[in-house]
């Protein structure tokens, strides 16, 4: 079995960090719905601002509310404003990693959606794996390598 991505909030921003509440993360129904997120679901959630990593489960806060609260000891690794990756996983046989598609939700300043992606996995004649991001119409979105400069 191979753990690999499910879904993905990318670049949503914390709203609220709430040391007083007894553990979790809050978000959206409506964010959760779209990617495929379960209410008490465990998420990894890495900082972008500083570089924190951690792991907690999910509660449902208002929907339509575009929050994303970090809650009891989670809330010290973060602060309102910072702009998070929210992802959850799943094990799957290695020979099934053709069949999933996980979903990608990318946020503006507002936590409004700016984008839905998805992940694809393919094997071509030889056998090589391919990967590639598609937007919700279906068109190949370039993948972000690096060129060798620096």
């Amino acid at each position: 079995m191979r753990k690999v991505v499910a879904a993905k909030l990318h670049g949503i921003h914390v709203t609220e960090a709430n040391l007083n509440y007894h553990g979790s993360i809050t978000l959206d129904p409506d964010h959760c719905e779209e990617a495929g997120i379960l209410p008490l679901e465990f998420v990894e959630i890495w900082n972008k601002n500083s570089g924190a990593r951690i792991s907690t489960y999910v509660i449902l806060g208002a929907r339509g509310s575009r929050c994303c609260i970090l809650n009891g000891a989670a809330a010290r690794t973060c602060q309102p404003g910072d702009q998070v990756i929210i992802c959850n996983s799943i094990y799957i046989p290695e020979g099934q990693i053709t069949e999933i598609a996980p979903r990608i939700l990318t946020f503006d300043q507002a936590n409004n959606v700016v984008e839905r992606l998805s992940y694809h996995v393919g094997v071509d004649a030889t056998g090589r794996y391919q990967f590639s991001i598609l937007n919700e119409a279906g068109d190949r979105q370039p993948i972000p390598l690096l060129t060798g400069v620096g």
